[in-house]
């Protein structure tokens, strides 16, 4: 599908401290089709690459001990959308008993959960000629998924985040690759630990883009003939399965659309805290949705693409095993059984949506999002 068209987007995001996110309800907007908008490499704010280099940092899934040390009061009270960034390093034990040390800058992002966490959501940023030789090459501004506040319950609820972008991961490779870090932060003023905690690393957008042979656009407005329709049909029922709606592909939220060489324009979707899969204590349903709770099941994907979910459906069946067992593997262990339980057995549900085509068709079609 090519991006020839975008859609008249007049509706602003309201967060409030403990409101939920309200853009998935975005997509449910009439559009209005007006002419595209191409933008050009140039206009885009994200920095762009034109050849991918996979980093060796995502070549394995094995957990990894990081330090992360940076004057951590500063970067605390880093609230806005242009924080600076920070002069911080990285460190690590390789795997020759070799100490690495790599000079970095950090910087905070984020909406809800710059503004209510104990520690800020990061980006890094790495120049090349400081990881040559490192697993950190090639990294270039990947994010920091951190804990919000230091407890072991919001320790797993980032453990079950990392573990939706594994089963994405094993759903299509348009997806952000991460990696499971056990992260020391260490305060560059005082010398002090502040906290040891899990959290993991997300590929940079750029990063993604360049590996699907593509760029990153930030062009609003983008409907269900925009999109690639394979991928637009599967990403909206991985968004069912872990029961997100805090999305929305025509907002660009906790969405990104990369447009390759040909016209096509692939959807990725990140950041699923708010899932009920993961059913975080502070995550609540938007209020103008029919979901009551955060594990409520709401499918956000368009009727037009209707007789185009089989396929989908297919793979979802295919790989069902194989994401079964991501909760059985060493990373999977981490995580407290009760909460492997909990997963398995909201999976469960989501399979039986699937059972047959009447129950699809009763079950999850039956919210679609009309167009016109």
């Amino acid at each position: 599908m090519r991006l020839h068209r975008v859609h008249v987007f007049a509706i602003s995001l309201l967060f409030a401290s403990v409101a939920a996110p309200l853009a998935a309800m975005l997509a449910a907007q009439p559009p209005t089709k007006v002419k595209a908008a191409k933008k050009s490499a140039e206009s885009d704010s994200t920095p762009n690459i034109k050849v991918a280099k996979p980093s060796p940092f995502f070549q394995s899934e094995m957990p990894v001990a990081i330090t992360f040390t940076t004057n951590l009061k500063q970067l605390r009270k880093d609230k806005g959308e242009t924080s600076p960034w920070h002069a911080a390093t990285v460190a690590m034990v390789d795997s020759a008993g070799k100490s690495v040390v790599v000079p970095a800058t950090a910087k905070t992002r984020g909406i809800w959960r710059l503004k209510n966490c104990e520690f800020p959501p990061v980006r890094w940023k790495f120049s090349k000629a400081n990881t040559k030789g490192t697993i950190f090459h090639e990294l270039h501004e990947p994010k920091l998924v951190s804990y919000c506040r230091n407890s072991d319950a919001y320790e797993q609820y980032i453990l079950q985040e990392y573990m939706l972008y594994r089963v994405y991961r094993l759903l299509t490779p348009a997806s952000h690759q991460a990696r499971l870090m056990r992260v020391t932060y260490v305060d560059s003023a005082s010398g002090k630990v502040d906290a040891a905690r899990y959290g993991f690393l997300l590929e940079d957008p750029a990063q993604v883009a360049a590996r699907l042979g593509g760029r990153i656009v930030k062009t609003k407005g983008a409907g269900p003939e925009d999109l690639d329709t394979e991928l637009q049909t599967l990403t909206f029922l991985f968004e069912y399965m872990i029961g997100n709606t805090d999305f929305s592909f025509a907002g660009l939220h906790n969405t990104e659309l990369i447009q390759k060489s040909n016209g096509d324009l692939l959807p990725i979707v990140f950041d699923f805290d708010y899932s009920g899969a993961v059913d975080a204590s502070y995550a609540t349903s938007d209020p103008r949705m029919r979901s009551v709770h955060v594990r409520d099941r709401q499918f956000r994907g368009y009727c037009s693409n209707k007789t185009e979910y089989s396929k989908a459906i297919d793979v979802f069946k295919e790989k069902k095993d194989a994401i079964y067992a991501l909760y059985a593997d060493d990373v999977g262990r981490l995580l407290q059984p009760r909460t492997v339980k909990a997963t398995l057995s909201y999976f469960d549900e989501f399979y039986r949506d699937l059972a047959t085509p009447k129950d699809f068709e009763r079950r999850v079609m039956s919210d679609c999002l009309a167009t016109h």
